[in-house]
């Protein structure tokens, strides 16, 4: 007899999740928090996840603190609910865990962007250059790099270099184009970016301004630089909640993916965060990645322990090497 399980698992690859009926009755945030005791697991979100997958996570954070927590964590069991990049990250740096990801079809734009066999051609043609690669990249990137940043930490990498090694910067023109701005490093860009960031409309965010006059524009370095030139603050996602936490302004139009405003708003309460609109009918900007998790997919992915990151030995030591650099110069500088 076919169980509802094993054709959950027979069609994983095809799906993406386990494709399993949910009973309505239960409660997930008890039986989420019943698996994470029994079976020694921690539960990693990032901001860009749904309000309740962040309610019942164990930390929630960016790219750079993700990466830390997966690094440092006792558990024997990483659920990551984000990226499918994220959860090769927490493989690579922990590969005595077992991890798992509620949706393998949980990509991402940006790392799609940059196909590994693509930019080890590209690299080839700057053999004196070493490669900076963002950490929102396939491991196959990775193990094409020297250090991988975040955009907490990009800065911080680059001035760690010295000025006169030149520069590859992968995989997003938009972040690399705003680090030379800031860094005054000429660095070569992969051209690259990431959907979500890349359809925000400066004429829909520049009309919500004139209806808000009082509030401030608040953006990721992941988009656009006429988007970036109006902004009154730029930085990574925990350095734009981490500003709506000590600015004394009472409205931000926050433009980044919507997930984060759940945080900003359980940290302000009586502050006002409205969501920049893209150059679409929408009217805010959602990861439609990221959203592939749902809080029924983490709690099947829990129980059954499906669907698992696996990995390539040889590719995850190669992989590993530029991400140990970033932590080690991220630590130096107090990141």
């Amino acid at each position: 007899m076919i169980t509802a399980l094993t054709e959950a698992k027979k069609n994983l690859q095809k799906r993406g999740f386990l494709d399993m009926e949910v009973d309505v009755r239960l409660d997930l945030f008890a039986e989420i928090a019943r698996l994470k005791k029994e079976k020694n697991a921690i539960v990693l979100a990032h901001y860009y996840q749904e309000p309740d997958i962040q309610d019942v996570a164990d930390y929630i954070g960016d790219s750079l603190g993700l990466s830390q927590q997966a690094a440092k964590t006792d558990a024997d069991i990483i659920v990551f609910a984000g990226v499918h990049f994220m959860a090769e990250t927490a493989k690579i740096l922990s590969p005595q865990k077992k991890v798992l990801l509620p949706d393998l079809k949980a990509g991402c734009s940006l790392a799609d962007s940059a196909p590994p066999e693509l930019f080890k051609k590209f690299r080839d043609q700057y053999p004196d250059h070493i490669v900076i690669s963002y950490i929102n990249c396939s491991a196959g990137i990775k193990a094409l790099s020297d250090i991988i940043c975040t955009s907490s930490n990009a800065e911080k990498i680059i001035e760690s270099v010295p000025k006169d090694q030149p520069i590859i910067f992968a995989p997003d023109r938009n972040l690399g184009s705003y680090l030379v701005k800031k860094t005054g490093r000429d660095m070569v860009l992969w051209n690259g970016a990431c959907m979500v960031h890349e359809i925000f409309s400066l004429e829909k965010i520049t009309k919500l301004k004139v209806r808000h006059p009082k509030a401030k524009i608040i953006a990721h370095p992941e988009c656009e630089a006429p988007i970036l030139a109006i902004a009154d603050y730029v930085g990574s996602t925990t350095g734009l909640l981490k500003f709506t936490q000590r600015d004394d302004a009472q409205e931000y139009i926050v433009v980044t993916e919507t997930g984060i405003l759940h945080q900003m708003q359980k940290e302000n309460p009586n502050k006002t965060f409205i969501p920049a609109p893209p150059n679409n009918a929408c009217a805010c900007n959602d990861c439609p990645h990221m959203k592939l998790n749902t809080l029924e997919k983490l709690y099947l992915c829990m129980e059954y322990e499906e669907p698992e990151i696996t990995m390539d030995e040889k590719l995850r030591i190669a992989a590993k090497k530029p991400i140990d650099r970033m932590l080690e110069i991220s630590a130096a500088a107090g990141l």
